[in-house]
């Protein structure tokens, strides 16, 4: 498993009873996650004392229940990056703590290149990953349907002093933007993509993920550079095994251009009980040198 345990201003403090126990920044958030099935380890009190507490509704959905005010939205730094933090009406804070582990890796990647590197991040959300190969000194595309998003990912690149950098914002579907970018011959040395289970594009595009992956990553082949650095496929649908993302990547990527695929479930260390939070997996696709 990959684990993204180098954070300060994140921690992950318990888990367990179906639900999470998170320090933010300075603050303590209480969260449904599906995963945790075990009993927690911490003591009731730990779990009582937090700043908010989101509670889900048995018809869907859910809202926060608020222990003490709050600012609308906060701060909080991973190495030399910024990011805004918002608990949202979705329980989702804005920010998805274990994809560390990858902006560890991408900076690596991106740094080490010795070339310039042009990156597209689609399904990008709010710009962890834009704002992590920005920071490297990648020129990168960030492309999300949701407008609110993006716009979000622009103040975290500015929050990070990044706003001089070339990154473009782009609301758009993101199968239809890629074949725009076909159409102009556009081409780029890194493919970053974190789609959803199942979703619509701003003009009701459909998407499902076992229906339409695999197709969207032949389609990309068509805009990866002649020589790529790599290709990274990031999954939080549940029954997605890691290895399902490894032969998408083998038998599209690889198969063109060689190099090593590897994929693995992605983790965060868990403080009370040394356990770990599987969220999800990612598939990496690297160039061999």
């Amino acid at each position: 498993m990959l684990l993204a345990d180098k954070w300060v201003d994140y921690e992950l403090i318990d888990t367990g009873n179906g639900e999470k126990l998170e320090r933010w920044g300075k603050f303590i958030l209480r969260r449904p996650d599906p995963q945790a099935i075990w009993p927690h380890t911490a003591d009731d009190e730990v779990w009582e004392r937090v700043d908010a507490h989101y509670h889900r509704s048995r018809s869907g959905g859910g809202s926060w229940e608020y222990k003490r005010k709050l600012p609308e939205r906060w701060t909080i730094s991973y190495r030399n990056l910024l990011f805004y933090i918002e608990p949202t009406g979705f329980k989702h804070t804005g920010l998805f703590p274990e994809q560390a582990v990858n902006w560890d890796w991408m900076i690596e990647k991106i740094k080490s290149a010795k070339k310039p590197v042009r990156v597209l991040n689609l399904f990008a959300y709010t710009g962890g990953a834009t704002v992590a190969c920005a920071y490297a000194g990648a020129e990168v595309c960030h492309v999300d349907a949701a407008k609110g998003m993006v716009t979000r990912a622009k103040e975290n690149l500015a929050l990070s002093g990044l706003s001089d950098r070339p990154v473009r914002f782009i609301v758009d579907d993101v199968v239809k933007f890629v074949r725009r970018e076909k159409r102009r011959g556009k081409m780029y040395e890194a493919i970053i993509m974190d789609p959803p289970s199942y979703g619509r594009g701003p003009n009701g595009e459909l998407w499902k993920i076992e229906d339409e992956l695999f197709g969207l990553v032949e389609l990309c082949m068509d805009i990866l550079s002649p020589e790529p650095l790599f290709f990274l496929i990031n999954s939080y649908t549940t029954g997605l095994a890691p290895s399902v993302l490894t032969n998408v990547l083998s038998m599209s990527v690889a198969k063109r251009f060689g190099g090593n695929v590897y994929s693995d479930e992605i983790g965060l260390p868990v403080s009370a009980s040394g356990l770990v939070l599987p969220c999800g997996a990612t598939g990496r696709w690297e160039s061999v040198e």
